[in-house]
């Protein structure tokens, strides 16, 4: 079950906070940010091309639109980003000590979006949906780490995690608008001593990838919930993965530095990919 597959740098970096990995098809780049360094960042695998774009709040997520440009999770709420690089808020509603988190876009085109205090504090948190016209349906009122959201090959199921539960939820998607999302339930749970899930992705399998913050790796879980694969990580926290690349087969994993201290592991805060890890699905760009 334990594998070491071989593991590429795709961006050797520092990021304090890396975090978010999306494929953006159209425009054929991995987008990846650095929250608490501000920083959205892109790769191309193909010419190795990166871009920084720096923006005026921490960034919990960026995500691609439909039109081009970005959709961002900043501290103060929902932000875009035009295709000429123009800003303009979509939704800002600012809470003093809270910023926002990993957010993902569903099959509809909507954005879910999470938020949680600086200190973690229980309940400090939330997880909304944003509508392309900015329009926000609060959906959990009481999270703490608002953290991985993704969604069955057929869109039926919701999976989402609140990190400090240890869960992997996964929720009834009962219409085809996406609106109608009920029935929680615990889909996986992460013992003691083994990390906390963190980011979240579902491959054309049906099955769900989780990044362990503390656990120095990513596991897969067969569509059941039984544990499938875990892949072992040069560093203690990794944050979150995605599949890209043409074909979507591989594994790209964003991972932190914050917290570890003087004796950082030379590739923690990098960008790294395993090749052929699987195959993904592709991913939705935001509507608005």
């Amino acid at each position: 079950m334990s594998t070491r597959p071989s593991i590429e740098v795709a961006v050797r970096a520092s990021a304090v906070l890396g975090e978010g990995p999306t494929w953006d098809a159209a425009a054929r780049r991995l987008i990846w940010v650095d929250i608490l360094s501000s920083r959205v960042h892109t790769y191309d695998p193909a010419t190795g091309r990166r871009t920084t774009l720096a923006t005026e709040q921490h960034v919990g997520a960026a995500k691609p639109r439909a039109g081009g440009g970005l959709v961002v999770n900043l501290r103060d709420g929902i932000g875009v980003y035009g295709a000429d690089g123009g800003f303009d808020w979509l939704l800002r509603e600012a809470v003093p000590g809270r910023r926002g988190n990993d957010a993902a876009v569903a099959p509809d085109g909507a954005l879910w979006a999470g938020t949680m205090r600086y200190d973690e504090t229980a309940g400090g948190g939330t997880l909304s949906r944003i509508g392309a016209d900015g329009s926000s349906t609060e959906f959990l009122p009481e999270v703490t780490v608002s953290n991985g959201i993704g969604w069955s090959p057929d869109g039926r199921l919701m999976y989402y995690i609140d990190t400090p539960t240890r869960r992997i939820d996964v929720f009834d998607v009962d219409d085809a608008g996406g609106t109608v999302v009920s029935g929680r339930r615990p889909f996986a749970e992460v013992e003691k001593g083994a990390g906390f899930p963190d980011g979240l992705c579902v491959d054309a399998d049906g099955a769900v990838w989780v990044a362990l913050w503390d656990g120095a790796a990513i596991r897969r879980y067969a569509p059941d919930g039984t544990l499938d694969r875990v892949v072992e990580l040069p560093f203690p926290r990794p944050t979150a993965c995605a599949f890209g690349g043409a074909d979507l087969t591989d594994l790209y994993l964003t991972s932190a530095r914050v917290g570890l201290g003087a004796a950082v592991p030379p590739l923690a805060g990098s960008l790294l990919v395993i090749e052929g890890a699987g195959q993904g699905l592709a991913q939705p760009a935001f509507a608005g």
